[in-house]
């Protein structure tokens, strides 16, 4: 199993809006998502997070400005090398602006407005509550077609 990091920039308090990506290559592509990716050697997951902020749209976030929210195990029994876990961060202070990149096509949604039908199934499960400031650990566990899903576990947590 290896490991990766997803970003979501947010506005307001309470949460308002959020910046997702449209994936447009590799693994998830034609999908919004957060921000984010695998570690590079030596990275933490929170160097990570940063790194793949800044790759993928262009923003700028000081490491002390994401809070990690979340804690996901990703299984896919068909196919187990793309097995992996996420460290999950919200980021509402940052600098620049959102751009395109070759991998991603950011847009910001009305949290009322996210589009969870373009997105991976099991984001309905934890999305909302990371955006109403919960933390989450869970597992998940995709169909043999990497779109569905045979078990979703998520759970309210203190600690991550």
């Amino acid at each position: 199993m290896w490991s990766t990091t997803l970003c979501f920039p947010v506005e307001g308090s309470p949460i308002r809006k959020v910046l997702l990506g449209m994936k447009k290559t590799g693994f998830g592509c034609g999908k919004y998502n957060g921000f984010g990716g695998k570690f590079e050697p030596g990275e933490t997951a929170l160097q990570a997070a940063v790194r793949e902020l800044r790759e993928e749209c262009g923003i700028q976030a000081p490491p002390e400005q994401l809070e990690l929210v979340g804690r996901l195990d990703f299984i896919f029994p068909s196919s187990p090398e793309l097995d992996h876990d996420v460290y999950i961060y919200l980021v509402a202070c940052w600098q620049g602006e959102s751009v395109e990149t070759e991998e991603m096509r950011p847009q910001w949604f009305e949290v009322e407005d996210i589009p969870y039908k373009e997105m991976w199934a099991d984001d309905i499960f934890w999305l909302p509550k990371v955006l109403q400031e919960e933390k989450v650990t869970g597992k998940v566990v995709f169909a043999a077609d990497h779109e569905g899903l045979e078990e979703v576990k998520i759970e309210s947590t203190e600690v991550i």
